[in-house]
């Protein structure tokens, strides 16, 4: 018989310090702990250690140390916490499918293996031909072994539906906090002021339409200011290419991740510009709209469904520097896109509602 386990296979680990999905489960983990679940996290180390177990909010932490760096070691931990995952008796959670054929191995010891299907990797045009075969690869491999797939958007779930059972498809999105107050004063050190800069929070990749958001707001004097965050180098083509074509407006402040900065950043800017072409919930869209940002948003179905009416659209250079120009000539539409930003967040997104139903999914498991 299954113990009310839950045991977490593909973050670093908790608490997060790389990406959503260990964001995500450090909310998760204190949520289910509460519920009345054990719950075991397996995270990546380094070949200078040994494997080793302790314990954060509650919950059981493996350390599995890695020889290798980068994608590499990512694969070797996947592979030896999926080893000792097996051996638990629990349900497991694993978060993407980047490692897919472990899932299959999985299925086949004959555990219970909910997966988080992520976005649609493969897609991405920052990948090689190779890895693109290889993330479709396991992509695939995942929806036919887990038992349950989880969605985060309605696309992604219509997606996975063409090549798995519908019935073993649940939707349940990202989540975020509201952000209502920030110390105005953090903005100093960047030389900006309330409701007079926007802001880019995204990988500096083509797909992220990086290029296209700099040039468009460079084109004319603005009196305002774009804060591009993110790791730029002038060594890198792409990189460079975006600080080439930034007007003096533009600053590149480098990648942020002090919580009150951001929070300074979102609430008090006049727009979140996203640019992002691909994916499913995007947790930096997400958690705009629980600050209460008006979003300038790439046109695609996954952005539309996130922003909603909080959204204004583009598809092109062009249009992108209208949506910028709207905005800056119209506080009445800055303000009612910010209203429905944070509607559109309360109906969606808090925490609670995407813990509560990760809960009912899981519980259902048993």
């Amino acid at each position: 018989m299954l113990e009310k386990h839950l045991v977490i296979l593909g973050i670093r680990g908790v608490p997060a310090a790389h990406g959503g999905f260990e964001s995500f489960a450090e909310r998760l983990v204190p949520w289910m702990v509460q519920a009345g679940w054990r719950v075991t996290v397996y995270c990546q180390g380094s070949d200078t250690g040994k494997r080793y177990e302790d314990s954060w909010e509650g919950c059981r932490r493996v350390h599995i140390p890695v020889k290798t760096e980068g994608s590499l070691g990512t694969i070797e931990f996947d592979i030896k916490s999926t080893i000792a995952a097996v051996k638990e008796n629990g349900v497991l959670l694993t978060l993407g499918y980047n490692t897919g054929f472990l899932s299959g191995y999985a299925r086949l010891r004959g555990k219970l293996n909910l997966i988080n299907m992520d976005g649609i990797e493969w897609r991405r045009a920052k990948y090689s031909k190779i890895q693109q075969i290889y993330l479709w690869i396991n992509e695939r491999i995942a929806a036919a072994s887990g038992n349950v797939l989880i969605a985060d958007h309605p696309e992604i779930a219509r997606h996975h539906s063409t090549h798995a059972a519908p019935a073993k498809i649940s939707m349940i999105p990202y989540g975020s906090d509201r952000i209502e107050t920030a110390d105005e004063d953090l903005l100093a050190r960047f030389g900006i002021e309330r409701d007079k800069f926007f802001t880019v929070i995204a990988r500096p990749e083509p797909e992220n339409s990086i290029l296209e958001i700099v040039r468009a707001f460079s084109r004319r004097r603005r009196g305002a200011k774009l804060v591009v965050l993110g790791n730029f180098s002038k060594e890198h083509s792409y990189q460079n290419t975006v600080i080439s074509a930034a007007s003096d407006e533009v600053i590149f402040p480098g990648a942020i991740y002090d919580k009150p900065t951001l929070h300074a950043l979102r609430l008090f800017s006049t727009a979140y510009v996203h640019g992002h072409q691909v994916g499913g919930t995007n947790p930096s869209l997400v958690e705009a709209l629980g600050a209460g940002n008006a979003v300038i948003a790439h046109d695609n179905l996954f952005n539309r469904w996130v922003a909603g009416d909080a959204g204004l659209f583009f598809s092109s250079e062009d249009e992108c520097e209208a949506q910028i120009g709207a905005l800056l000539d119209s506080p009445s539409l800055r303000d009612r896109l910010r209203a429905s930003a944070y509607q559109r967040w309360e109906a969606e997104f808090t925490w609670p509602k995407v813990l509560a139903e990760y809960e009912r999914v899981i519980e259902r498991c048993l």
